[in-house]
């Protein structure tokens, strides 16, 4: 990848700018090469007799200009795998019965397993550790030999796609998947971040469609001490035109019929009548968590009732992985993969900003036997390294 630059050759007691090439088509000339000299009252595009000439550069991102080296972005793309198929012991803290510990225990343990499946054994080198936990990183295979890299694409573990499939025809299944868009990813990133995340799911279940896709937006929850103050709170939380204008990418994957219908989490009366107002396909379904307050409130039964729609209940959790959690679990700690680098402690591995994007869960259900045949997780990050 490479940046096109505009330099600007002047006067050597002129200023000197370089500005990107989107940036230069849009700003007057004049803040683009000096500012001495110039008669700022001329419209864009008026020759300066301070400039001589414009010479287009190529930059590499990763060329050092005037000292400063430009950061890189790696997408780091998280699996568990199907975890119903000798997958972790999930052990619940009273009041924290939410699916991020199943994610995070889920994907601890298909790290585990790559590392043993696709690494050596490997012996001591001899040198005595300092701690348990410098001790445990020395046993830890490297990242490179359990994961890969494709572009700019990290996957960890390891993906076999060979291995990818459900065991019965499609048509056999009842296939559902919920997308989490996480707090601090950009908004304008989420009709890329819904396909990708749909795309996953698709290759690892072997199917071309999915029955049911439920979104899940930042900010949002069903909590009060009772179901009628939940659903007033509610009516006040997320932000109603960032979630309407992130609709139409889900509409698109139900126009071509990769997704047959369409729902949302944590979506109370209020917020519920005004959404359906503003988007062209309505969603089907409504999941909401009643743990807090007990019972779904009367006016959201109401609503849905009149306009068709199935309430569905759930114990997710909104903020499924937070940036702590997920550099916990790509770190160099005695639970961490090994991923990423801890300076303090002198041990190696990636380094830079950490940001979770989006998070999809996934099941596939037998549908005559009602049987959860296959469930797993897949997240992003962006990592500026």
């Amino acid at each position: 990848m490479c940046w096109n630059l505009f330099i600007a050759i002047v006067p050597t007691k002129a200023n000197l700018y370089i500005t990107p090439l989107h940036l230069f088509q849009s700003l007057p000339k004049y803040h683009l090469f000096t500012t001495t000299g110039l008669n700022k009252d001329s419209p864009s595009g008026t020759s300066n007799p301070h400039f001589s000439s414009i010479t287009p550069l190529q930059i590499d991102p990763d060329q050092e200009l005037f000292g400063n080296k430009a950061s890189t972005m790696t997408r780091l793309i998280l699996s568990t795998s199907n975890i119903m198929t000798g997958g972790p012991s999930i052990i619940r803290k009273p009041g924290a019965d939410r699916s991020n510990l199943e994610l995070t225990n889920s994907l601890r343990s298909n790290f585990l397993a790559a590392q043993q499946d696709y690494s050596p054994i490997s012996s001591s080198n001899g040198n005595s550790p300092d701690s348990f936990e410098e001790e445990e990183s020395l046993r830890r295979p490297p990242a490179s030999i359990w994961t890969t890299r494709d572009g700019s694409d990290y996957y960890i573990p390891t993906i076999d796609w060979s291995m990818s499939g459900l065991a019965e025809e499609p048509s056999q299944y009842d296939i559902t998947a919920k997308l989490f868009y996480l707090p601090g990813a950009d908004v304008r990133d989420r009709a890329q971040h819904t396909k990708d995340a749909i795309q996953l799911v698709l290759k690892e279940l072997g199917v071309d469609s999915i029955n049911l896709l439920i979104v899940s937006f930042p900010g949002m929850s069903f909590e009060g001490d009772c179901e009628w103050e939940a659903d007033k709170k509610n009516s006040a939380q997320g932000n109603d035109e960032e979630e309407i204008a992130s609709w139409p990418a889900l509409e698109e994957l139900y126009d071509h019929g990769t997704v047959k219908k369409l729902g949302l989490a944590e979506y109370g009366s209020e917020k519920l009548s005004r959404f359906l107002n503003k988007v062209r396909i309505r969603p089907k379904v409504d999941q909401v968590n009643v743990k807090d307050c007990c019972n779904v409130p009367p006016p959201l039964l109401k609503l849905a009732k009149l306009e068709n729609i199935e309430l569905l209940v759930h114990n997710d959790c909104t903020n499924i992985l937070p940036s702590g959690t997920l550099r916990e679990l790509l770190g160099q700690g005695v639970r961490g993969a090994g991923v990423l680098s801890e300076s303090k402690r002198g041990l190696d591995g990636m380094k830079g900003d950490l940001l979770p994007e989006w998070v999809v869960k996934y099941t596939a259900v037998v549908r005559d036997r009602g049987v959860i045949e296959n469930k797993g997780y897949f997240a992003a990050a962006q990592l500026r390294e």
